[in-house]
């Protein structure tokens, strides 16, 4: 009988980071990057180079690497840590200066391995993303087996956006860029695509004539500080709509591709965003929600986050949550809403999509509920299906919704990785389907733009919520006009 899961392909490549020194390298790509070291996905002679202004030797990097990052590492792997520290190296560059030692040095310490894969991370801001390529080129480093991994997000809207990609473009083909959202590396969302596709009784009620609405909620208890100046120029809409929560809405939304492979995928995903029904003019201020987070007891307010700069007029108009009714107009799913939330400051983190079902057409029983589909992304990741089920006992039939729960950590033994190491896994193995590609990028963009001009040119602030709560009365309000309640107001 052949094994059920295929052992790891260990991938040679040289992994050049921009912004190697910075906080997503320390806490997500190095460690992501250990533990596929750890489980065999490295070859041997794979390097990791960060880039930085640091002025850093390959020594003090890794020892800032040893005492930042070692506390994530268990105590058996210590003898793989020294290995994998062995592995990295740090080279100072000046992006668009006069200064090229750290570019010729780049270029030295690749020189005879043009066969090998190169990726270049951009874990830096969106602006570097244009200026980093030309100096690459420049160099003479882009090789045809060379990838670049663009992080979110991808501009501020949609001219921004179609500005970077060009730059890009102009350097890199499209089969060679990699624009990542980590959301779509979580194990949920994947066995989203593999509940749907996998299993024939769902298929049949993932429509219109069966679904009442869905919920996809991302909900964090921190708030911004030391980072209103970031904040200030991205807020909760292109912080996290833009990108993560529209991708859940596309592969909760997408039509079955005709088979699983790299393009299909994400040809489906591109679909949905194109049908989704446009949010203009007086309708952004019935559909959408915008809130910021002001003092509630010992948590201060947005305007006075400690560590953060001084608040500005942007600093009033910036929104920390935001609550979107969005619809898809096609045959699947005409007249469905799907309920878009996320917010800062509120009570409990977590990521979900909740599926609502529609009550059944002739209950036999009293007290039933219509049947839900909870897949949490975190803070546990997970898949509930709520059912109606008899309550013991003698008498009247009584019901009560129970769980049909499946913990990953609890029902499988093997360690549930980190989005990232998913995620860089199939770069350094060239697979897109888990990266947003140019058309899918833009499309989200053009349908966020409309609400974007609307909240700028409206004179309105976002309504303030106390912090540690779930957000403004008028979130409550956009489910509740149509008898509708957010999934914990009804837990």
């Amino acid at each position: 009988m052949p094994p059920l899961t295929s052992p790891p392909v260990a991938h040679t490549a040289d992994l050049v980071v921009f912004g190697g020194t910075g906080d997503l390298s320390m806490r997500k790509l190095l460690p992501a990057l250990f533990h596929s070291d750890r489980d065999g996905r490295l070859a041997p002679e794979t390097r990791i180079i960060a880039l930085s202004r640091g002025g850093l030797t390959d020594a003090d990097f890794r020892g800032k690497v040893d005492a930042e990052v070692r506390d994530q590492v268990p105590a058996d792997d210590l003898a793989l840590w020294q290995r994998f520290l062995g592995r990295l190296h740090h080279l100072t560059v000046d992006v668009g200066g006069q200064d090229r030692t750290g570019w010729q040095a780049l270029s030295r310490l690749l020189a005879g391995h043009e066969s090998r894969d190169r990726v270049f991370y951009l874990a830096s801001p969106p602006m570097t993303f244009g200026p980093f390529c030309r100096e690459l080129e420049l160099a003479g480093l882009v090789t045809p087996d060379s990838r670049v991994v663009l992080e979110k997000p991808l501009g501020r809207d949609l001219p921004s956006a179609q500005l970077i990609n060009d730059e890009v473009g102009a350097i890199f083909d499209e089969q060679q860029i990699f624009r990542i959202d980590h959301y779509l590396g979580k194990e949920t969302v994947q066995n989203l695509l593999v509940l749907r596709f996998a299993n024939a009784f769902l298929e049949p009620v993932w429509n219109s004539l069966w679904i009442d609405h869905v919920q996809i909620t991302v909900a964090e208890t921190v708030g911004t500080p030391g980072r209103r100046g970031y904040y200030d120029h991205a807020g909760a809409l292109r912080d996290m709509v833009q990108n993560h929560l529209l991708q859940l809405l596309t592969l909760t939304a997408m039509e079955s591709p005709a088979r699983n492979d790299r393009e299909a995928i994400r040809d489906e995903k591109v679909k949905v965003l194109q049908s989704l029904r446009p949010i203009v003019g007086t309708e952004v201020g019935r559909f959408t929600v915008r809130g910021q987070y002001a003092q509630a007891g010992d948590l201060p307010g947005y305007l006075a986050e400690p560590g953060s700069t001084p608040p500005t007029e942007a600093s009033g108009r910036v929104e920390t949550f935001t609550a979107i009714r969005a619809e898809i107009r096609n045959w699947r799913w005409a007249g469905v809403p799907f309920y878009l939330r996320t917010g800062k400051r509120m009570p409990h983190r977590r990521s979900e999509i909740v599926v609502q079902f529609k009550d059944v057409p002739h209950s036999i029983f009293p007290g039933g509920a219509p049947n839900r589909l909870v897949l949490r992304l975190q803070p546990e990741e997970g898949i509930e299906l709520h059912i109606m089920a008899k309550e013991p006992g003698a008498g009247e039939i009584m019901l009560k919704p129970v769980p049909m729960s499946l913990s990953f950590g609890k029902t499988f033994t093997t360690r549930v990785p980190d989005a990232y190491e998913r995620l860089l896994t199939d770069v350094l193995a060239g697979n897109p389907t888990l990266f947003m590609r140019r058309d899918e990028v833009e499309a989200a963009w053009r349908w966020i733009d409309p609400i974007l001009d609307a909240w700028q040119a409206s004179p309105d602030l976002p309504e303030p919520y106390p912090a540690g709560t779930a957000g403004p009365a008028s979130a409550h309000e956009l489910l509740g006009r149509s008898g509708r309640a957010w999934h914990e107001e009804e837990a």
